[in-house]
């Protein structure tokens, strides 16, 4: 656990305002997917417009993280 919070204050420190408004647009995404109470007509648009956000912001985010969790691996060695 101790290290799932260094990596989110590390992870904290080297981000910019963008990669938090990445971060609030990925969530907000999921949570359109997840609550999505439209008719079934347009839910289909609505879901796939949510779902492109929320895969092109989540894989710009994970980089981030897992390249900072590298260079910590890197520097238990």
């Amino acid at each position: 656990m101790k290290q799932l919070l260094e990596l989110g204050n590390r992870y904290s420190a080297r981000s910019s305002w963008k990669d938090f408004a990445l971060t609030k647009f990925c969530l907000c995404a999921m949570g359109v997917m997840i609550g999505a109470n439209l008719p079934k007509k347009n839910k289909k648009c609505a879901m796939a417009a949510a779902g492109g956000v929320f895969a092109a912001t989540y894989i710009v985010l994970m980089k981030k993280v897992f390249t900072i969790a590298k260079e910590m691996i890197g520097e238990k060695k």
